[in-house]
């Protein structure tokens, strides 16, 4: 996309997400009738997930040439979402103990939940075990129409590493996946376009349903130091990313700007699954390798939620809080370590945190009833932890691509080159 569409799109989607907020505060509830148009933006860039992600870890992966570089490259990263959702989660913990914004709630008082509650709960099942088996599906074509990514994104990584172990007729198919991934690329370009309109209508309907629904500011003064509580945490980590972009990718704020518009479309739709395809989109107009893009995004997309580690955490220790529980240094341990794991495993779909907080609050030993007390301002809250999310992918991409020439991966023998836009 030329620079100048690019800023004035970023320019668009920013009035957007603002004359959202205000259609829905000052409306209320007839905004809901827009609620289609966001639907339909939300529901295209959903369209474009699974070919996508196919299509860029393949290329990506295949781009690597030798399958031992892709150990190389696959351990670096693992290791850059493990660390980065740690720190997100001990900066929850951290932030929530001095805050303290369950003492003196009433944890009884809102318990009118309960159908939301029975819901959630039924929704969360297993745990770390759990995770693992989702890396394997039996049916590709099952796991793609109900949005399961992380076994495509396994069987894409695999299906890579062993077309480059077939050259002469594996050519023609990585061929196929890199022009299936060009194609991809130039229609999330045009999809964009569309993007102001869109994120408009889906914060407008959101905030016009919450107004209906009782006010959303009643909603959030009634828990508002659980709220601020949350989004300090989550500014601090969108700070120390920052940072580890600066001092382990050799980047700053220029390409902050260029990921804006990533970060907005996350903000509106609340799915980092969804803003997928611009992440990577302006990762690459940014000047990040393309192996780095296709592969370090898609993945991240799936398993690297920051953001949603870092809520889990501060609600976890609310709920506690709320209900006079003492976890002490052994029960944040558990906070810590479950947090960490659920949010690999939670979906890149609104609201998905909600799913993974029952397995939190289990192994913590805290009521699953806590959780009504955080559904009034979840919607809200999970805008913010979603661009953390994406933001949090966007680094890891800018800091493979500095380091691919420490793991033996030389420019001069890419032969998958972005063409010129």
């Amino acid at each position: 996309m030329e620079k100048r569409h690019a800023t004035i799109i970023l320019v668009l989607i920013a009035l957007g997400v603002v004359a959202g907020f205000a259609a829905g505060l000052i409306f209320g509830e007839s905004m809901t009738s827009v609620k289609w148009i966001g639907e339909l933006f939300l529901n295209a860039l959903k369209m474009m997930i699974i070919p996508l992600i196919i299509a860029a870890v393949i290329s990506g992966v295949t781009a690597l040439g030798d399958v031992r570089k892709l150990g190389r490259i696959g351990g670096m990263t693992i290791t850059y979402y493990l660390a980065t959702t740690g720190i997100a989660v001990l900066i929850g913990l951290i932030v929530v103990n001095i805050f303290q914004p369950g003492v003196g709630v009433d944890a009884v008082a809102v318990d009118d939940h309960g159908e939301k509650i029975t819901r959630v709960t039924e929704r969360a099942e297993g745990g770390f075990i759990a995770i693992i088996e989702s890396l394997v599906t039996s049916n590709l074509f099952a796991s793609a129409a109900n949005m399961q990514v992380l076994p495509l994104i396994v069987f894409s990584i695999l299906f890579g590493a062993a077309l480059t172990t077939v050259p002469r007729v594996g050519e023609h198919v990585i061929t196929f996946f890199n022009g299936v991934n060009e194609a991809m690329m130039k229609l999330v370009i045009w999809l964009m376009y569309f993007a102001p309109i869109g994120i408009f209508a889906l914060v407008a309907a959101r905030l016009g349903q919450a107004e209906a629904d009782g006010g959303f500011w009643n909603e959030v003064t009634a828990i508002g130091l659980h709220v601020v509580t949350v989004l300090t945490g989550l500014g601090i980590h969108f700070v120390v990313l920052f940072l580890i972009l600066v001092f382990l990718a050799g980047r700053g704020l220029p390409y902050l700007i260029n990921l804006a518009r990533a970060l907005l479309t996350a903000f509106g739709t609340a799915s980092s699954s969804a803003t997928l395809p611009l992440t990577m989109e302006c990762a690459r107009e940014s000047g990040i390798d393309p192996r780095a893009t296709r592969f370090v995004i898609p993945l991240g997309s799936t398993v690297n939620m920051n953001g949603t580690a870092l809520y889990e955490a501060c609600a976890a220790m609310f709920i506690a809080q709320a209900y006079g529980i003492n976890l002490g240094i052994e029960g944040q341990i558990i906070v810590f370590i479950t947090a960490t794991l659920a949010a690999i495993g939670a979906a890149g779909i609104p609201e998905a945190g909600l799913v993974t907080m029952v397995i939190v609050l289990n192994a913590a030993g805290l009521p699953t009833e806590g959780i009504a007390m955080i559904l009034t301002v979840d919607w809200f809250l999970d805008r913010f932890r979603t661009s953390v999310n994406v933001w949090g992918d966007a680094v890891g991409a800018a800091v493979v691509d500095r380091h691919l020439p420490d793991i033996g991966i030389d420019e001069s023998v890419d032969n998958l080159k972005e063409p010129a836009q």
